[in-house]
């Protein structure tokens, strides 16, 4: 896919460096996925001259169940068509294969989308506000000093097979996960986790069982749950945990898709992937660069949403690396930076602050989160708001002193022990024989503990069991009704 610049916006063509009679953009974006093509209409719809670089041609596949919740849909461009496959109406949720329950509304939850159609007509609201597309082209790096480097106020943008670079007054980098601007900018990933999916082809009759419906099942893995999105004629499943056992997260993935009864299914295309989220103290800048979605490591830790993470840090970057690119020196370039950085962390990353302390909670105590929603109607009103848009994570907390007051509370106990293990493993390394790696007296030490937690967490697990069991009368305040359904 390759398009010139709108009609209307004809006077938006790349400035030239007259030594070499190279084009100047104001705007280079790296990648055209939500966040990218978010980052290039927001700098186009501004009057810049936006270049947009993808490796891919489009549309292109991308390993995502493909939830629009309500933050994303207020974060998309003007007068957007959502490509929806599915409206979602109703929520089964399960504990690891078991205690099926399903949460209905009245009002639509979320949507479901492919992602090719959407990230392409995500480029398409791009090239329309007036920004070039160039595709099937590899970026292999970013030089800000250097005899590539005209001036001060330019970075070069390196491709992979070409002789001469692209020339930007400001790139935003949007290259994903494994973004090789994120590396030049220095991002740090705190939390990486591996996604698997699978894209399933179902007759009508099973079609018509999910239509509306989505599944959520809390998983075996600590941290670790699974979906199913229905999308018409296909069914997207799928499964995350924490990187480090694939093996384990492969066995979750067949046994989950086993026992929904779709094993017999070939799937139209099987896929992985890995999420990163980044770190409290993780750059989101260096000099004219920026990063935004994905390669900034900006995502929802609990749920690992991304979408509305990388629509809103991408419309920011856009808006910053107009700013950048308007600056005449370092110090202004470097002002423009930080105030990116000041938006993105006071929005994006409180929400994502908030998430990790819940990831933590759900990673030891999974029963909790599935007795709150299916037993308690207030947890699933909260639920039904947030996929809505109508709060944030953020918000529940600040406005509910009860839910601040239980997240204290476990950050307390989580510190205490935390406290606890790290003083056995110490008494365990100095009684281990002098030895001087202390492996002996740690392991001995923690084990005790080890199963004393995996105790903990099966009692907490038969204690959801009530909740889980409880009768179908917990709607919505709005009028919605909870039924149950098997999955």
């Amino acid at each position: 896919m390759s398009s010139e610049n709108a009609a209307g916006n004809e006077d938006a063509e790349p400035t030239v460096d007259r030594a070499q009679d190279r084009p100047v953009w104001d705007v280079v974006v790296v990648g055209a996925g939500p966040a990218g093509a978010s980052a290039a209409y927001a700098a186009a719809v501004a009057g810049r001259k936006v270049l947009l670089l993808e490796k891919a041609e489009l549309p292109r596949y991308k390993t995502c169940g493909g939830g629009i919740i309500g933050p994303s849909r207020d974060a998309l461009p003007p007068g957007f068509d959502l490509p929806l496959r599915d409206r979602v109406h109703a929520v089964t949720f399960t504990l690891n294969g078991k205690l099926s329950r399903t949460r209905r509304s009245r009002t639509m939850l979320f949507g479901l989308v492919n992602r090719p159609e959407f990230d392409n007509a995500l480029v398409e609201s791009a090239v329309k506000a007036g920004a070039e597309v160039r595709t099937g082209v590899t970026v292999s790096r970013v030089e800000q000093h250097g005899p590539a480097v005209p001036d001060r106020r330019t970075v070069a943008v390196v491709l992979s097979g070409e002789d001469e670079p692209v020339l930007a007054r400001a790139v935003v980098g949007a290259d994903g996960s494994a973004s090789r601007i994120g590396a030049h900018v220095g991002v740090k990933a705190e939390q990486v986790d591996l996604g698997l999916e699978a894209e399933i082809p179902v007759p009508d009759s099973v079609a018509e069982d999910w239509a509306g419906r989505v599944l959520v099942d809390w998983g075996p893995l600590p941290g670790s749950y699974g979906w199913v999105f229905p999308k018409g004629d296909t069914l997207t499943v799928g499964v995350i945990a924490a990187r480090g056992d694939g093996a384990a997260t492969k066995r979750y993935l067949d046994d989950f898709i086993g026992r929904l009864g779709l094993a017999g299914f070939e799937p139209r295309i099987s896929s992985g992937h890995l999420t990163r989220c980044r770190a409290d103290d993780s750059p989101l800048s260096r000099g004219r660069v920026l990063v935004c979605g994905d390669a900034a490591g900006l995502l929802e830790p609990w749920t690992r949403e991304g979408i509305s993470f990388a629509l809103r840090s991408g419309r920011l970057a856009g808006e910053w690396a107009v700013r950048i690119a308007e600056a005449h020196d370092a110090v202004d370039a470097r002002r423009q930076a930080l105030n990116y950085a000041f938006a993105v962390k006071a929005g994006l990353g409180v929400e994502m602050g908030v998430g990790r302390r819940l990831l933590r909670i759900y990673a030891r105590r999974p029963g909790l989160f599935h007795a709150a929603l299916t037993g308690f109607r207030p947890a699933w009103n909260v639920f039904a708001r947030f996929t809505r848009g109508a709060t944030s994570l953020a918000e529940v907390v600040r406005v509910h002193p009860v839910a601040r007051r239980a997240l204290d509370a476990f950050d307390r106990r989580e510190a205490e022990r935390e406290g606890r293990e790290t003083g056995e493993a110490e008494r365990g390394a100095d009684t281990a024989d002098g030895s001087r790696d202390g492996v002996v007296g740690v392991a001995a030490g923690a084990t005790p503990q080890k199963g004393a937690r995996a105790d903990r967490r099966s009692e907490d697990e038969n204690g959801g069991r009530p909740g889980g069991e409880s009768g179908d009368n917990g709607g919505e305040s709005d009028g919605g009704t909870a039924t149950r359904r098997s999955a």
